[in-house]
């Protein structure tokens, strides 16, 4: 049984980058160091395997490995998630299956990443997957990257169908995240991404939650905290420290993958290596992660 369940899903969740070494292996103690310290900066929960996680780059061992790296350096401390990734209902219960053996306390499901079809096809997809679980399950619904999507009232349909799909993960501006909610009757958690954007109005509409790549995660957190003390003020002042970042990195997945996981190990004091194929950093996209860097200081931990 797992050792959280969705009430306690709340605040501020990293989602991990994956860290490769010269070689473009996967590197263990960087991966590491990289959950110590969003632990250190008080996230509320853990989650990989998500579109920061390069997740398409990825073999179907390699993602295993990520599953059990990170079951094992949470251990327990926070709610983990993965997200599952596959072009097949049997791929996808295959990955299921992993996260339930390493101790996922809820995971998230990706459309596949095949084809483009109807609403109707994407609600069977997901209910197939979901009913093959006793894990509470959560939706990624981001349009703007995978380039399809459920609307609001298809998710209220697929959420009805399926009891356990009990979180919703958005990718979506705060008057879209909004809607989603209020067609849903605030019946189930959503949290948002988008690297931060809009972080505070995100809290103020109901989000339960933001999953984010760890690059800010200590600015978020203490947001977070300050919003549900009452302290707007310095709520958004800790906003104010990151929405250049955010706006610097979220100009697309590859521009995330790129600048963000950069700014991380600027902040943390861990090199980062790429894996082909994927999009250089120019000198000025350089220049700017040192300067954020320099700006946010060294990460906890």
């Amino acid at each position: 049984m797992p050792n959280f369940q969705p009430d306690d899903f709340h605040g501020i969740h990293a989602i991990l980058y994956a860290l490769f070494d010269e070689n473009e292996k996967l590197d263990r103690a960087a991966m590491r160091r990289q959950v110590q310290i969003c632990l250190a900066s008080g996230v509320h929960g853990m989650a990989a395997l998500g579109l920061a996680t390069e997740v398409a780059k990825l073999t179907e061992a390699e993602r295993r490995t990520i599953m059990d790296w990170t079951a094992e350096d949470t251990a327990g401390k926070v709610p983990l998630a993965f997200t599952i990734f596959g072009s097949s209902v049997g791929e996808q219960v295959a990955q299921l299956r992993h996260a339930e053996s390493v101790g996922a306390d809820w995971v998230i499901l990706q459309p596949p990443p095949v084809g483009s079809y109807g609403a109707p096809e994407y609600i069977k997809f997901f209910g197939r997957v979901a009913e093959a679980t006793d894990l509470p399950v959560a939706i990624q619904n981001a349009p703007a990257f995978f380039g399809r999507g459920l609307s609001s009232d298809e998710i209220r349909e697929l959420v009805t169908l399926h009891p356990n799909i009990r979180l919703i993960k958005g990718e979506g501006p705060v008057t879209d995240i909004a809607g989603l909610i209020e067609r849903t009757e605030d019946r189930i958690p959503v949290f948002n991404g988008r690297g931060g954007l809009e972080l505070i109005d995100n809290f103020r509409i109901g989000c339960r939650g933001m999953i984010l790549a760890p690059d800010c995660a200590d600015h978020a957190v203490r947001a977070y905290h300050a919003f549900g003390a009452g302290d707007e003020a310095t709520a958004e002042a800790e906003y104010a420290r990151m929405l250049p970042v955010a706006v610097f990195v979220m100009q697309g997945i590859e521009n995330l993958i790129c600048y963000g996981k950069r700014l991380f190990g600027a902040r943390a004091g861990i090199p980062v290596h790429d894996r082909a194929p994927a999009m250089r950093p120019s000198e000025p996209g350089l220049a700017m992660v040192e300067r954020f860097a320099a700006g946010l200081g060294r990460l906890p931990g």
